[in-house]
């Protein structure tokens, strides 16, 4: 059965999308820990991070890489932080959260509820800082 993320590179589910080329896709988390909050995939659908070909996990990381310094541009933090987690989607994916301390990266905190327009404004701001 294909994941919720593999529908979003489908079109089947829409998404705020920050990035896309031919083998990865960047879009905004719908339940983030900071604004901006971004999720990058591989457009292959792999449950394992691990278990991508070494070129595409390199490939993946170049791509997020290009996503957190627009993140980074924009965003009031101090750093991106990345975590790869890999349990709650059963489809490899990388997080970038707009961080100023270790607490904000700690995915036990409550999420924000972000509106549609909000959403959509955050990642017009991503977008063009790329």
């Amino acid at each position: 059965m294909a994941s919720i993320f593999t529908k979003i590179v489908q079109g089947e589910i829409p998404c705020y999308k920050i990035a896309e080329n031919e083998e990865y896709l960047a879009f905004l988390d719908i339940n983030p820990l900071a604004k901006g909050h971004t999720l990058v995939i591989p457009k292959e659908e792999t449950d394992y991070l691990f278990d991508l070909d070494d070129e595409v996990l390199a490939g993946l990381n170049v791509f997020a890489k290009k996503v957190a310094l627009a993140i980074d541009k924009v965003s009031d933090c101090k750093r991106v932080g990345v975590a790869v987690l890999g349990l709650e989607v059963a489809h490899a994916h990388i997080h970038l959260i707009p961080i100023n301390g270790l607490y904000d990266i700690e995915f036990s905190r409550p999420k924000l509820k972000l509106s549609p327009e909000e959403f959509e404004k955050i990642a017009t701001r991503i977008r063009s800082a790329m």
